[in-house]
């Protein structure tokens, strides 16, 4: 007898958990999500499950269309099943998010929030609204947010004003199994520290992976250093035609307002312990700043400059540092990691004079060139302290360091190479300093030359080339 009583009272035990873990869980069909609704209803029904917080659930495979953004807030978690695909369309206007955090639009950090095998189709709804924050301007979009959580995310028709994932302003973020395809940047990151992206395939025109500490004015919603991440098993596919980088590594600096000043489209300044932006058109005019902007929200024009508030927060320099790229395979022809700043029309993000930022210690181990179309590696023209690379396989690729006259002095770069193996099957420099007096240190341990009758060969170019032994 008492062991039967024992029995019961077990059973009761699991049966209460067991209620007890089903009511942690919102099925969003419940409120009428469903494959057969319109965009309208859809948005409507999600948004109403996604507000409860705790796990929502949308398992019935099937094309939903959404006519509009849901907004995720807190200790939020969606999971989308197999077969499950949200689509955009025009039932009341365009938009541009299909998923943002809450807190987007007032700057204002949500956390714990996990993304859980969401797969968007564009359908040509390819727009940059910037209603949340201007510059976001992801299809999936976060701006303030820690601990995120991004797995099995699927998009096979970027356009080429959206970007697939866009995070901005983050702690603590982890993207995996992630396959996208299409026009614009497939993973686009603003400031931010701890993330590990894993797992990704991209096949993209523009960047796969963009690390913009500093950006173009419509392309972060704030700046700052990007650090401590992990980038890694992730592919690079061959498309055609092709622009970009696998990744691209932004830095970027800026001065005190003053009177006087030659500004251009993008230039960043301090005033009022604000940093404003130049919001004009991308067609090279410059323009003198005679008015100080002090203004602590939107947009004024002054002196026929267009000013955009940026953050409250002051820096004056940014850039990525220790940052980690390993097991990455690289099928499309084009250059792997650019280490720069920008220089042109769209975009000055080291204005002259400011002071330097170094990016600091890069390092790429087991990286993969799958194509012998002579490329460029890794091209830098920002001050970079450290780069390693290990146990890779390096076709016709090169490390090209280019200054372009910005600044006078780029520092020393001190680069380890280890245990890597390089195929030449074309006459070029593996090393170009084309940086009159830039330093790079150069140390050479356990390589191999897959064809014993050639050899690496280094062009010091007007800069300094120290082999370390």
């Amino acid at each position: 007898m008492l062991i039967k009583k024992r029995f019961l009272f077990t059973v009761t035990v699991l049966l209460c958990s067991c209620c007890c873990f089903a009511q942690g869980f919102v099925d969003a069909a419940k409120y009428g999500f469903s494959p057969k609704a319109t965009g309208v209803q859809n948005m409507i029904a999600l948004q109403k499950a996604v507000d409860k917080s705790g796990t929502i659930i949308v398992s019935e495979p099937g094309i939903y269309k959404m006519a509009g953004t849901i907004y995720v807030g807190s200790n939020t978690t969606v999971k989308f099943g197999n077969g499950v695909k949200l689509e955009k369309v025009n039932e009341q206007g365009d938009f541009s998010h299909v998923i943002v955090n809450k807190g987007a639009s007032k700057r204002q950090y949500d956390e714990s929030i996990e993304i859980d095998g969401l797969e968007i189709i564009v359908n040509n709804m390819d727009v940059r609204m910037f209603k949340e924050a201007y510059g976001l301007h992801g299809q999936l979009a976060f701006f303030y947010v820690k601990d995120l959580r991004i797995n099995h995310f699927r998009c096979y028709d970027l356009g080429k004003a959206q970007y697939g994932i866009h995070i901005c302003t983050f702690d603590n973020v982890i993207i995996n199994d992630a396959v996208i395809y299409g026009q614009k940047d497939g993973i686009h990151f603003g400031r931010g520290k701890h993330f590990v992206v894993s797992n990704c395939t991209f096949k993209t025109f523009d960047d796969a992976i963009a690390l913009n500490a500093h950006d173009y004015a419509v392309g972060n919603p704030e700046y700052g250093w990007i650090e401590d991440g992990v980038i890694e098993k992730c592919y690079d596919l061959n498309a055609q035609p092709t622009t970009g980088y696998f990744c691209r590594i932004l830095a970027g600096a800026w001065l005190d307002w003053k009177e006087g000043m030659e500004v251009q489209q993008s230039d960043i300044v301090v005033s009022e312990n604000r940093l404003y932006r130049v919001q004009m058109q991308p067609d090279g005019k410059t323009f003198i700043s005679k008015t100080r902007p002090t203004h602590t929200e939107g947009m004024q024009t002054l002196d026929g400059i267009t000013w955009g508030v940026v953050q409250n927060d002051v820096l004056y320099n940014c850039g990525v540092r220790d940052v980690t790229f390993r097991d990455i395979f690289l099928y499309k022809p084009r250059t792997a990691f650019s280490v720069h700043f920008d220089i042109g029309k769209y975009s000055r993000s080291y204005y002259p004079g400011a002071i330097k930022p170094v990016q600091r210690n890069l390092s790429f181990d087991n990286i993969r060139v799958l194509y012998d179309t002579p490329s460029t590696f890794i091209h830098s023209n920002t001050p970079i302290d450290m780069m390693s690379i290990t146990n890779s396989y390096l076709q016709n690729n090169s490390i090209v360091f280019n200054g372009a006259g910005i600044m006078d002095d780029f520092g020393k770069t001190h680069i380890t190479i280890t245990n890597t193996v390089f195929n030449f099957t074309k006459d070029f420099s593996f090393i170009q300093i084309q940086v009159p007096g830039k330093k790079v240190d150069l140390q050479l341990v356990g390589n191999t030359i897959e064809d014993g009758t050639k050899t690496l060969k280094l062009e010091q170019g007007d800069g300094i080339l120290n082999i370390v032994k």
